[in-house]
């Protein structure tokens, strides 16, 4: 089968890392990917592992854009050339995009839905689902069908899929070295690796360390990402006195070296549709503590694989991270049990196989 995906752009973030994931995953079953964006950082990596890109102009956020109409009719010729049988978005202008092209060429469109959206006029009117649509957890499911009334046979739960091999727990050695490169002192490190966003809660970690260093002064707190949050939590860290224990550290391309370097890895979100940060740092085989929303409660199984907090709750946060920081047992026995868990349920390899079987029922089904 030729499947195109159609992405905004290819730059360091979840979607870019599900898209790589599951068309790596896709090209061993005799599959052959095209990647359709407006291009990014990490091009160079989809080009390595042998997707086939073709540039189009889809930097917008606009779902009314002539972008869009331009992108269509240069992927019109390219589904026409490389025999394209199917096309797969996500994002929004991705999604109206591939329902253009779906109807235009008479393929089937589907479209991964990353995470929760507003309801706003124009997605109610043109909605634009595809034949199917993938939700990447229950939780997603959910919104679709309860604020864009999306028919629950059209949705397919599929969780995101980790190539677990990635992410090896290194030796004490190896660990100093990486802290050591990112510029991190010898005390346990805190971390999250997620957008700078409010949704993502930093805030609350931030004002959670400053009660664990109170009890704990070495500790250190490692924020890893970029955003619009970086001036106002930078100006946070200063007025709380903590500066000299929080690193910020830019988005990498690959995250098991900055995942090394922690002790355990904090995800307080206001909001989440599964956390692929989150199931990356269980796969590294680390304790992780997550807000008690969404997704998260799908991964973090409370005392088992991990430990669940309430959301905005800074001071519930300090005492989970207090309580595993000084407790190297129970650290290493959650890590374990986490990166079972993500083993048993979210292998790269069952998200690609239930991609291809809900591919191959698109294309078996009758309009």
């Amino acid at each position: 089968m030729n499947i195109i995906f159609i992405t905004n752009h290819l730059n360091i973030g979840g979607i870019s890392s599900y898209v790589l994931t599951l068309g790596k995953g896709l090209k061993p079953k005799n599959h052959n990917v095209y990647i359709a964006s407006s291009g990014g950082e990490l091009l160079p990596i989809f080009k390595e592992e042998g997707f086939i890109y073709i540039p189009i102009p889809i930097k917008t956020k606009k779902e009314i854009s002539p972008k869009i109409l331009v992108s269509m009719f240069k992927l019109s010729a390219a589904i026409d050339r490389f025999d394209i049988g199917l096309i797969h978005s996500h994002s929004r202008t991705t999604q109206v995009l591939g329902c253009l092209l779906g109807k235009l060429k008479g393929i089937p469109h589907v479209y991964t839905c990353h995470g929760f959206f507003k309801r706003r006029f124009l997605r109610r009117v043109f909605p634009c689902w595809g034949k199917k649509v993938i939700a990447i957890s229950e939780p997603v499911k959910e919104h679709l069908m309860q604020d864009f009334d999306v028919n629950e046979k059209d949705i397919r739960v599929i969780y995101n899929g980790i190539d677990v091999a990635r992410f090896k727990v290194r030796d004490g050695e190896t660990r100093n070295s990486i802290k050591n490169n990112l510029g991190l002192g010898d005390g346990p490190v805190v971390g999250i690796v997620a957008r700078l966003s409010d949704v993502k809660g930093h805030i609350y970690l931030v004002e959670a360390m400053k009660d664990v260093l109170e009890r704990m002064p070495r500790a250190q707190l490692a924020i890893v990402g970029e955003g619009t949050m970086k001036e106002e939590l930078v100006r946070l860290v200063t007025n709380l006195g903590i500066e000299k224990n929080v690193f910020f550290i830019p988005q990498v391309l690959d995250t098991t070296d900055v995942l090394s370097a922690m002790d355990l890895f904090v995800m307080p979100s206001l909001k989440e549709g599964l956390g692929l940060a989150l199931m990356e740092a269980m796969a590294a085989g680390l304790a992780v503590i997550g807000s008690d929303v969404g997704g998260i409660r799908i991964l973090i199984q409370d005392g088992s694989t991990g430990l669940l907090v309430k959301p905005k709750d800074a001071a519930a946060l300090s005492r989970a991270i207090l309580a595993l920081l000084s407790d190297e047992e129970k650290r290493k026995y959650l890590g374990k049990n986490a990166r079972d868990f993500i083993i048993e349920n979210f292998s790269q390899e069952k998200m690609v196989g239930q991609t291809e079987r809900l591919y191959l029922e698109c294309l078996s089904e009758k309009d």
